[in-house]
């Protein structure tokens, strides 16, 4: 089956948006299906306000019509609401395309707090953008009903997976800094809130790997911290597994993979009592929720690693492929979904 994944997020981006989808890839591939994804790569690009290391492509039609080069999608998903999702939605509403599209993040919040811009006009945007779409892939029930209240139909819950045979406790040792290590991994944008971990008083060190629009900043202003600079994601488990907590410190995340990630190699988690956390977090088990969130980071300090992992080991990325798979729809309307090689044989 020929699947068209449309994102305005790829490598060599460093999220949790192109995680997910390399993953996919991967999965869906393995599976025996054609996976065309059209991405930025390739094609003239611009930086993003803000965010410099981020390329928007400028021709996003011509681009997207010279990656199909002729071939119609059996699915199309579009993935972004950036300049290639919005070329991808309207060449499928020219053509009669049924397609799927996918929330991955809180763009209204986001370009309130960078920007000013008011959050509602972001919205209206969100509500025309994934209007026209079959369904509206979120990560979690949370997200669904924050996305219902504000007037987006058709969604439906996709979660999130993770690697757990290259994130796992036996990925690293010890980091060579006084302990315990509170550790942070990500982006380093202000509307992460790195602000609010680093200027805990913790016993320790408190260790950041990520880069961002943020980072100068934060380096002069928390110079008690340890920043490792950009780590390659197949680097990030020995962190991870190094340390003896990992702080989420961001409240409008609408997932985390990261958390995850952590919580595969054994690694507590501490945030705060937001929806992102919620939907990963075994209050308890994985990590503590708290509004304090050095209260948070404290109590996690006393939960057990071989507890943790068992939490991650029912997050596949094969379960979630195949929910994807389950999800789509033939982009022809003439066609239905049966007469498609949805699942290759053993495939799930």
């Amino acid at each position: 089956m020929r699947i068209v994944l449309v994102t305005d997020a790829w490598h060599p981006q460093i999220n949790g948006v192109v995680h997910t989808w390399t993953y996919m890839q991967k999965t869906l591939t393995s599976w025996g299906h054609e996976l065309i994804i059209v991405s930025p790569v390739g094609s003239r690009t611009i930086p993003t306000p803000t965010e410099p290391d981020v390329r928007l492509c400028v021709e996003p039609r011509r681009h997207l019509l010279r990656t199909l080069a002729g071939r119609a999608p059996d699915t199309l998903h579009i993935a972004t609401e950036g300049p290639l999702g919005l070329a991808a939605r309207r060449l499928a509403r020219q053509r009669g395309w049924r397609y799927t599209t996918s929330f991955h993040t809180m763009f209204p919040d986001y370009l309130q707090a960078r920007m000013g811009i008011p959050a509602n006009w972001t919205w209206r945007f969100m509500r025309w953008f994934h209007r026209p779409s079959q369904r509206v892939l979120v990560p979690t029930p949370t997200v669904r009903d924050t996305l219902a209240a504000k007037g987006l139909g058709n969604l439906h819950i996709w979660a999130r997976g993770v690697d757990t045979e290259r994130f796992r406790p036996e990925a690293g040792n010890a980091l060579p800094y006084p302990g315990p290590i509170f550790l942070s991994v990500g982006r380093l944008a202000r509307e992460k809130n790195l602000d609010a971990f680093l200027s805990l008083d913790l016993p320790g060190t408190k260790v950041v790997v990520g880069g961002g629009p943020d980072e100068a900043r934060l380096r002069r202003k928390f110079p008690g911290a340890v920043f490792l600079g950009m780590k390659p994601h197949g680097e990030l488990a020995r962190y991870y597994a190094g340390a003896d907590v990992f702080v989420f410190p961001s409240q409008t995340d609408t997932f985390g993979l990261v958390m995850l990630e952590a919580i595969a190699c054994g690694t507590p988690v501490a945030a705060y009592r937001s929806e992102a956390p919620m939907a990963v977090v075994s209050e308890g088990r994985t990590g503590v929720l708290h509004d304090d969130l050095r209260a948070a980071c404290m109590g996690a300090l006393e939960l057990s690693g071989t507890d943790i992992r068992q939490h991650a080991l029912e997050h596949s990325w094969t379960a979630i492929a195949a929910r994807l798979l389950e999800l789509q729809v033939p982009a022809d309307p003439k066609r239905e979904k049966a007469d498609l090689d949805w699942y290759p044989q053993g495939a799930v």
